[in-house]
């Protein structure tokens, strides 16, 4: 599975692309895994492909739990749903599904980790393993 995150934002603090690449390193035994930071919402269209699942994280009210993450991106794959795009800091981007990590606002970097630490869950959840070591 290839999963790319693309972020909107002018800039993401040093130590939350620190964790990012932590998870990064955590997921690649899961997983194809790549940030891309945009500094405009107009770059996104160009960078965004017409193939693939694309998960827009944006405030409203469907929210999920890790297990029913880790279902969704399970299910994903077997229904043979290989690229998957989730897109964290635009609201005008296309989109096939919208989920919310949290109800409260929260810096984007910030979201952009908790979105890689939760794949990283997921995945741990899909594969039986104990998220804690």
């Amino acid at each position: 599975m290839k999963i790319t995150i693309y972020t909107v934002c002018e800039k993401i603090e040093k130590f939350y692309l620190e964790a990012i690449k932590e998870y990064e390193k955590r997921l690649g035994r899961y997983c194809t895994i790549k940030l891309i930071h945009l500094k405009k919402e107009d770059q996104l269209e160009k960078k965004l492909s017409d193939s693939g699942y694309k998960i827009l994280i944006a405030n409203n009210k469907q929210s999920l739990s890790s297990e029913e993450l880790a279902e969704k991106i399970n299910h994903l794959g077997i229904s043979r749903i290989s690229d998957i795009s989730v897109i964290i800091g635009s609201e005008n981007a296309q989109f096939d599904e919208k989920i919310m990590l949290s109800q409260m606002d929260m810096d984007i970097g910030l979201k952009t980790t908790i979105m890689f630490e939760q794949l990283y869950r997921a995945f741990r959840i899909i594969h039986n393993h104990p998220y804690h070591k």
